[in-house]
């Protein structure tokens, strides 16, 4: 077993079979939830989002935003359709974001991007039948990190109710000496600039953090330090332990029953 805690596929067997599964039932989300496919929300090839709704009357419908993860270089919108399962179940408009990847652009540009897709739902989202007010959003791992530069800008309020995160990362710098280095090279200025855990939050910004329980160590720890920290800057959150791995976890996100799938509801139902 690989020494590097954030080395995922050293520390989950079934990576693989997991990745494919969570594709395979993308595919079939495709197929049989009725949606929008690749809007824009930028110039961008990359900056599309697609839109999945649930059955019945279209107005004034919970709009919710998932943000996949993959360490900023890797996946997309496309893999991680299944989400819009539970969502559309919980009765929102899901919103399934793409960005660009790691390392063809900094991360400067992708945080820059999932902003101005937020933006891009709260402007038009009305134009499909969804509630601009009834905004919430959730990522996993890198997703998660992204998530929360949607309520940390200047904007206040952000427009954001509520915000699931699973399997974050909230400070990059251990990632410097992770197997990541050599992959997308993380650098001093992005770690001061984008490492969630020294920055100020939007307080009116409900948050659940949740980390599954077989993760490797720093994953925990930087889900309770976070939690930590907005805390004391006056959010009201949350932070727990969910069955399963980093990939498990995420993909139980889309199945009826796990704790990860009734917390995703729950965000979009309170």
């Amino acid at each position: 077993m690989s020494s590097d805690p954030f080395r995922i596929r050293a520390h989950v067997a079934e990576f693989d079979a997991i990745v494919a599964e969570i594709v395979r039932r993308s595919e079939e989300t495709r197929a049989t939830i009725s949606m929008a496919a690749d809007l824009a929300y930028g110039p961008d090839p990359t900056e599309t989002v697609d839109l999945f709704f649930p059955e019945g009357l279209r107005s004034a419908l919970p709009v919710h935003m998932f943000i996949h993860g993959g360490y900023w270089r890797m996946f997309s919108k496309r893999d991680y359709s299944y989400v819009a399962d539970t969502v559309t179940r919980a009765g929102a408009i899901a919103v399934v974001v793409d960005y660009a990847l790691m390392p063809a652009v900094r991360m400067e540009r992708i945080v820059d991007q999932v902003r101005r897709a937020r933006d891009w739902v709260l402007e038009r989202i009305t134009d499909f039948g969804g509630d601009a007010g009834a905004l919430t959003v959730s990522g996993h791992s890198a997703g998660a990190h992204l998530a929360t530069m949607l309520f940390n800008d200047d904007r206040r309020p952000s427009g954001i109710r509520e915000a699931l995160l699973l399997g974050g990362l909230y400070d990059l710098k251990p990632l410097q000496n992770s197997f990541l280095r050599n992959e997308i090279a993380i650098t001093d200025e992005e770690v001061e600039r984008f490492t969630p855990l020294g920055h100020r939050f939007d307080a009116s910004v409900k948050v659940e953090i949740l980390v599954g329980e077989d993760e490797t160590p720093p994953f925990h720890g930087q889900a309770a330090a976070f939690a930590t920290n907005l805390g004391r800057q006056a959010l009201q959150v949350s932070q727990s332990t969910v069955p399963g791995n980093h990939m498990s976890s995420v993909r139980d996100l889309g199945v009826p029953g796990p704790a990860a799938a009734a917390a995703l509801e729950r965000t979009i139902r309170r």
